[in-house]
């Protein structure tokens, strides 16, 4: 009998993981059938896409309200799918506001919900705890911290550890990288990260620009990598087209090599915090959200630092610059530090070392992967 795993994801990161654990799956049964929310990753797997996420990510508390048609599409067309073909699994990958909706409405359906790449519930209102009891059979988190938070709050909970351990790899050298695009490899070079949404890029990378002009101006001859994630629109990029920052290029679905080749990257917070640690790249965190979606939700916070790194090695080892604090003059002082700063840029790499130590060794998405057959295997075997 096929077994079936209904899958859903809603951006980049997600889709990544969701090919990953796909992979993992398919070897470990190669019958099975996969199907659900994703995107080119995911399809790459070998993942049946019953809705292409890309379109509905977006960032902030208000945003969304947008996307809700394209968003109530994308559940119906998988809850279609669902009733069709019944699945044996419910594996939502983080996209909270989405799947947790979603999650209820399978879980009703007598399907049992593994929760991967958990949400940050801890992070912002923690009550939603209670939701993520009621839904998951099982949470699946990649944070070493989150576990005990989770089994405070009596969701039962497994640490596979973090699937980028494995998939954080850059395709070239530096020296062969930068020489490829015609920079020099001795040269102080700096990552330019904007994020992958549309939203993100278009509030964070103009002040990133700007703060790499003022860079250049005070660390002669610093280049710039811009790590451009893939299905973003053109015109997102077009200030970079004007002439402005010489010594810059693009570099697009490559972001593992642009942080292995760095000295600094100035990254919006996000999954790519977590690939500078294991490319042992300093780095400043930025991010923007719109001033109402701020106001908002700074109130909701429930933690002190808001980089995923820094959350990790539980201080703060890199600077964050979020909402009003985000201005290009502190981001180049930042910068400008740890390039001409060696003690300071050793002390962050050692905070980044212990980083990497706590996200775990590698073969995240086989233990996730092994942990959803078995709970697949409890659902058939009733």
């Amino acid at each position: 009998m096929t077994r079936r795993v209904l899958l859903s994801c809603g951006e980049p990161s997600g889709d990544l993981y969701a090919g990953a654990l796909t992979r993992e799956l398919r070897a470990l049964e190669p019958g099975i059938d996969v199907f659900g929310l994703g995107g080119p990753q995911f399809t790459a797997a070998g993942g049946r896409v019953i809705a292409d996420y890309r379109g509905l990510a977006v960032t902030g508390l208000t945003e969304p309200i947008a996307r809700i048609p394209q968003l109530a599409a994308a559940r119906r067309g998988i809850l279609g799918a669902a009733s069709q073909t019944p699945p044996d699994v419910f594996v939502p990958i983080d996209f909270w506001g989405f799947n947790y909706r979603l999650a209820r409405n399978v879980a009703r359906r007598g399907v049992p919900v593994v929760y991967y790449i958990s949400p940050q519930l801890w992070a912002t209102r923690p009550w939603r705890m209670k939701t993520m009891r009621e839904v998951a059979k099982l949470v699946l988190v990649i944070f070493p911290f989150e576990e005990a938070i989770y089994r405070d709050a009596d969701v039962p909970v497994t640490f596979v550890g973090h699937p980028l351990v494995d998939l954080a790899h850059s395709s070239q050298p530096r020296s062969e990288f930068l020489a490829g695009r015609g920079l020099p490899a001795t040269a102080p070079t700096v990552g330019i990260l904007p994020g992958s949404r549309p939203s993100e890029v278009t509030r964070i990378l103009p002040d990133l620009v700007a703060a790499a002009s003022l860079i250049r101006a005070r660390v002669p001859g610093a280049q710039f990598l811009v790590a451009r994630a893939p299905n973003l629109n053109d015109a997102l990029f077009d200030i970079l087209r004007d002439g402005r920052l010489p010594q810059t290029v693009i570099v697009e679905a490559d972001t593992d090599t642009v942080l292995a080749s760095c000295d600094v990257a100035l990254i919006a917070s996000g999954t790519a915090t977590v690939q500078a640690a294991l490319h042992d790249t300093p780095m400043v965190i930025v991010y923007r959200v719109s001033p109402w979606t701020y106001r908002l939700g700074r109130h909701l916070l429930n933690v002190s630092t808001f980089g995923m790194v820094n959350l990790i090695a539980g201080s703060k080892i890199v600077p964050e610059l979020i909402q009003d604090a985000f201005t290009p003059e502190a981001v180049a002082t930042e910068a400008v530090s740890m390039l001409t700063d060696a003690a300071r840029a050793a002390h962050i790499r050692e905070g980044l070392r212990n980083v990497r130590e706590r996200l775990g060794v590698g073969g995240a998405s086989h233990r996730a992967a092994e942990a959803i057959l078995r709970m697949a295997t409890r659902r058939q075997d009733r």
